[in-house]
């Protein structure tokens, strides 16, 4: 009897403990997030201010971060053993998008923001705020995932990196495209005329791509699928600009760009549908400051003898990368500043309507949390996960489904000129809730990795 009644109070007082290590994390994150929001709202910080530490961040801080805990992290057998990672993204992505119907469904957004319904449901922040939870559990030195905590949590986050931003700028790029309502149709010319929209450009939407602006193309703005693929009802194919005249566009821009390209004969035309696709598809953004930093720690993570050169303590070039060690530092305040900065503009006018943005957020934020703790809970007993009582490791996939949506997502809505206000809008709402639910998520994830694995 008493031996029950001490395990019962010592069972009492581990999750208590569970629950300040939880929420401490997030307070000091809150913490970062307050002063970025009084500094702008007194004035004393400009939003110009916030843009150049916004470009700070992406083009050095969180490089530095990446490669500074990645690649010594990383090795050919741990690849093997971390493959989980980016699977699990496209998995939260793919169960995201399932919601994000249904909201749509149920909700039944203005028509032309359907499909912008399904994207902000599917794509999570599986960037920069995940970093910066981990980072924020592991500042302590009593924190409960070890001595390990910060260089294991800081590698899985950014291992899975890449796979996101391939979705975004592939996927996610070709799904944001203006439907053709956004345009207007010269019915004597058979042209198609953007519609203008606003060109203010609220601080979300360079927070994590700054400089978007210069990567805008002939292309960017119009609804190119549409026009290829064209079954929309109320818009005859006389009006929509014929398939031929986009082909020879698309060829002309190759034969600038590379004089002997030939165009394949007698190649079939849902093919060169596809292929037009995939040539007005930005890949060349892909490789951006933070990509290009995991790509080089993972190949220099693989390669033993290069390994010991830059990240050796008596490595020749460990200077170095204790260099980008105390720069990459400033990554996770300098973020948190931003979103403060962010959230102090407030929510823009959209018409999505309230019933959508309710939706959205309540299936992100709390719907697909409960979904991914199945995916884990089904993935670790059928032995998929392969780091075994890797409580850290379990941790990242489940942040993974509970983070708010994207705030790239707010770049690619300003740089194709569609819904950008909505987008807006939605951000700064799902970002106040994420606060409270991630929260109670946080207290939920290390209740189940302390008390059951």
């Amino acid at each position: 009897m008493e031996e029950s009644i001490l395990f019962a109070f010592h069972k009492e007082i581990k999750s208590g403990e569970h629950v300040v290590s939880a929420i401490l994390p997030l307070l000091k994150l809150i913490t970062l997030t307050l002063f970025g929001l009084i500094l702008t709202k007194v004035h004393l910080v400009h939003k110009d201010t916030f843009k150049q530490l916004s470009k700070l961040v992406f083009a050095l801080f969180l490089p530095c971060l990446i490669f500074t805990y990645l690649g010594p992290s990383i090795t050919l057998h741990k690849i093997v053993r971390w493959w989980f990672i980016p699977v699990n993204v496209i998995i939260s992505t793919t169960i995201g998008c399932v919601l994000g119907y249904l909201v749509a469904l149920i909700c039944r957004p203005p028509e032309e923001l359907f499909r912008f319904t399904i994207i902000m449901t599917a794509f999570g922040n599986t960037g920069n705020l995940p970093i910066a939870i981990v980072t924020s559990v592991c500042h302590s030195t009593d924190n409960p995932f070890g001595s390990e905590c910060s260089e294991n949590g800081i590698a899985y986050a950014s291992f899975s990196q890449w796979v996101s931003v391939i979705l975004v700028y592939t996927l996610v790029y070709h799904m944001m495209e203006p439907p053709l309502e956004y345009y207007e149709i010269d019915n004597e010319e058979g042209e198609i005329k953007e519609v203008p929209v606003s060109n203010s450009m609220p601080l979300l939407v360079e927070a994590e791509w700054p400089g978007m602006e210069n990567q805008e193309t002939e292309h960017s703005k119009t609804p190119l699928i549409a026009r290829l693929f064209n079954s929309i009802s109320g818009i005859s194919e006389r009006n929509v600009p014929d398939f031929d005249t986009i082909e020879e566009a698309a060829k002309d821009e190759r034969s600038e760009s590379n004089p002997t390209s030939i165009r394949c004969l007698g190649e079939p035309r849902m093919v060169r549908k596809i292929r037009i696709v995939a040539e007005r598809t930005p890949i060349r953004h892909i490789l951006q400051p933070p990509t290009i930093a995991s790509l080089l720690a993972i190949i220099i993570g693989v390669i033993p003898a290069v390994k010991k050169i830059v990240y050796n303590p008596d490595g020749p070039l460990e200077f170095i990368t204790d260099s980008l060690s105390i720069m990459s530092e400033a990554m996770v305040p300098s973020v948190m500043l931003i979103l403060g900065g962010m959230l102090a503009e407030g929510p823009d006018q959209s018409k999505l309507g309230i019933r959508t943005t309710i939706g959205i957020i309540v299936a992100r934020l709390l719907v697909l949390p409960v979904i991914g703790i199945g995916v884990i809970y089904l993935a670790d007993k059928w032995n998929i996960l392969i780091s075994e009582d890797d409580r850290m490791f379990r941790f990242v996939l489940l942040l993974q489904y509970a983070t708010p949506s994207a705030i790239l997502l707010g770049a690619i809505a300003s740089l194709r000129g569609y819904a950008v206000k909505e987008a807006s809008a939605l951000l700064f709402w799902q970002h106040a809730c994420a606060v409270v639910s991630l929260s109670v998520y946080m207290i939920v994830f290390f209740d189940l990795l302390f008390s059951y694995i």
